[in-house]
């Protein structure tokens, strides 16, 4: 094997990489040489783009109402370049459409922006597409053990932060293991906890300044699509914590690890 070729396990980290755009250059030809030569490689990469179609296909689309689409269309529709000085009495209509389209437009502004959802709702619906990544990957763990001295060092090494987890599980909640996900454009920590036949995920994201995060010591504790989530903040770094088991066993859960 030559310096630039890729075995299976390294071209397999790089598949969520290449599908959502942020894969180094440099790595780009030696994967596709990969996934070219490896048809189990090449099925991993179609399930996996697969499955992304079908989880974004289930979140929420905020667009504009259609009426009002259709009145800005015939607005547009009207409006020519003028070719000539205009007369006065034009020119003022002209201005007065002016000022409607502006209204307009500021009223689809509106409109859309009512419509758009709250911003801790892109945090809340991110956590849990990551936690149906998880369920639905049966290899999704890349660390398979409930020692979280051995989780949070290979986490380490594979992210630009050190991921605080200061719950190592119990019998109530024992931990399975972990991996690295995206959320929103950044690389993430994925502990997942279990609780009888559940699994319960732990997202713990750095760089967060720019997310709109819960104050520290202000959790935020919602549902949906029938997950329970609770997000919280401690030490620069955010915090999900996503599953379908009954919300007062999330908040135990919470409790443990400091949330």
């Amino acid at each position: 094997m030559n310096g630039s070729a890729m075995d299976c396990s390294e071209a397999r980290s790089h598949l969520l990489d290449d599908q959502r755009g942020r894969l180094d250059v440099a790595l780009a030809g030696p994967l596709a040489a990969h996934l070219a030569d490896c048809a189990a490689c090449a099925r991993e990469d179609l399930a996996e783009r697969l499955l992304t179609e079908q989880l974004e296909r289930r979140l929420l689309q905020h667009a504009a109402p259609l009426a009002l689409k259709r009145r800005l269309a015939a607005e547009w529709a009207t409006a020519s370049p003028a070719a000539r000085p205009l007369p006065a009495r034009t020119r003022r209509a002209a201005v007065l459409a002016s000022v409607g389209l502006v209204a307009l437009l500021g009223a689809i502004a509106v409109a859309v922006w009512v419509g758009r959802p709250a911003e801790g709702d892109r945090l809340v619906a991110e956590a849990v597409t990551d936690h149906l990544r998880l369920l639905a990957r049966a290899d999704a763990l890349d660390v398979r053990s409930g020692d979280v001295h051995q989780l949070r060092p290979w986490l380490t090494s594979r992210l630009d932060f050190a991921p605080v987890i200061s719950f190592a599980g119990d019998a109530e909640f024992p931990l399975r293991g972990g991996t690295t996900e995206y959320f929103l454009a950044r690389r993430a920590a994925a502990a997942v906890y279990g609780r009888r036949l559940h699994a319960i995920t732990l997202l713990v994201v750095g760089r967060i300044d720019d997310l709109p995060w819960p104050a520290p010591g202000r959790p935020l504790t919602t549902n949906a699509r029938g997950f329970n989530v609770r997000l919280w903040q401690a030490g620069g770094l955010g915090y999900a914590l996503v599953s379908d088991v009954d919300g007062a066993e999330l908040a135990q859960l919470a409790a443990r690890l400091g949330g």
